[in-house]
């Protein structure tokens, strides 16, 4: 459990950091940089003052008690489990760093660093901590007999969803959808992309909370996952543009591990190919769907490839932890299909509601976006008085 818990903060710093850094223009490098750190700093503090008590301890379906406040009476000798408490806590900690950081994504370039900073506290109070509580916390959602073992609600339909509705809030980029410049370093990309495949086999396997077979499949399914995503994504963009592209095939695996995720626990070799062949197929249209039809600048497409792909995964547990499909754990297929769908109504609408509640917040305090002259000349200079490259 502990290089499992360093396993999913590297997801985050630098994974994901160096992921959507490499993306976006080298103006604005360095700014989200600077968020993804800022963010897991934030959530750091909030976790260990209330967040963790919120989420895990005791209170009702709905939401957990303060009996934990500040880590009240935690001590070495404190056990989850058969590890101690301790670990869980950093474990369970790790996620709510990553779950606000992958909502980078959507905003990069052109949201205001203090509306980044306020945005993802409120986020992690008003949405994080519920949902968690529902799912994982001993919540309304747990006692239905939801299936989720890695967040692919918690996480993924969370963030995904949220990073369409702030989308939308912030506005799109200037020159969008006609006039926006490519990643500006691939080979970035690529190195925080393989950083979040190393690091997700803490995500997921890592969340069996034990060393043992359960944990063993749930790494190969998850691996199998992410090389089908990718292939799938290249084949699609291969013949779609007539060139296979290096960020194409990354975005593939991000979609593979994150649909993959919720059914990790239950799928057997199977299973897993059949999701990464959906995540790499449906997530390529759903990213020109989102930006091309509907015109929306969600910019690094974290609904189309986190949001849609943890949906999916939700979804096709029910059929294919079945023993139909060699899997484990789903004996009536109609009974949890409707349970996973009445987990994803549930966590979509309420993430929807909250983060438009939240963005208003943020608007009237310290204001969303950037301005023009801000964004033209980028935000690393605007907002933070440095660049991330100096060329001579």
């Amino acid at each position: 459990m502990l290089t499992a818990t360093v396993l999913v903060l590297f997801m985050s710093l630098p994974g994901l950091a160096l992921f959507y850094s490499g993306l976006v223009q080298s103006k604005n490098s360095l700014s989200v940089l600077m968020h993804c750190f800022t963010i897991a700093c934030v959530a750091s503090v909030l976790w260990i003052v209330g967040l963790y008590s919120l989420a895990f301890s005791g209170g009702n379906d709905w939401i957990g008690d303060l009996t934990r406040l500040g880590l009240r009476g935690i001590g070495i000798d404190n056990t989850s489990g058969s590890f101690p408490e301790t670990v869980f806590i950093m474990f369970q900690m790790t996620f709510a760093i990553i779950t606000p950081g992958l909502i980078v994504g959507a905003f990069v370039e052109r949201m205001k660093f203090s509306a980044v900073i306020l945005f993802t506290a409120l986020w992690l109070i008003l949405v994080y901590a519920p949902v968690t509580h529902w799912v994982w916390g001993g919540g309304w959602l747990q006692q239905m007999g939801v299936i989720d073992l890695a967040g692919g609600i918690v996480v993924h339909a969370t963030a995904g969803t949220s990073a369409l509705i702030l989308a939308i809030m912030v506005g799109p980029r200037i020159g969008f959808p006609k006039s926006l410049h490519p990643p500006h370093n691939p080979g970035m990309v690529m190195i925080g992309a393989s950083m979040l495949w190393v690091g997700w086999f803490g995500f997921n396997a890592g969340s069996q909370l034990a060393a043992n077979g359960s944990a063993g499949m749930t790494m190969l399914v998850t691996h199998i996952s992410a090389a089908v995503g990718s292939l799938t994504w290249m084949a699609i963009e291969w013949k779609t543009t007539g060139k296979p592209g290096l960020v194409g095939i990354v975005t593939g695996m991000v979609a593979g591990l994150a649909t993959i995720t919720p059914a990790s626990g239950n799928v057997g070799p199977l299973g897993a190919v059949l999701i990464g062949m959906a995540a790499g197929s449906v997530c390529y249209y759903m990213c020109v769907l989102v930006k091309e039809r509907l015109k929306i600048d969600d910019s690094l497409d974290v609904f189309a490839v986190h949001g849609v792909g943890g949906i999916i995964g939700t979804i096709l547990v029910a059929f294919l932890g079945t023993e139909l499909f060699s899997g484990q754990g789903v004996v009536d297929m109609l009974g949890q299909l409707k349970v996973q769908l009445i987990a994803l109504g549930a966590v979509i609408a309420w993430s929807a509601v909250a983060t438009v509640i939240i963005g208003v917040i943020c608007r009237v305090v310290t204001g969303l976006r950037a301005s023009d002259e801000e964004m033209q000349g980028g935000l690393d200079q605007a907002e933070h008085g440095e660049a991330a490259f100096h060329l001579e």
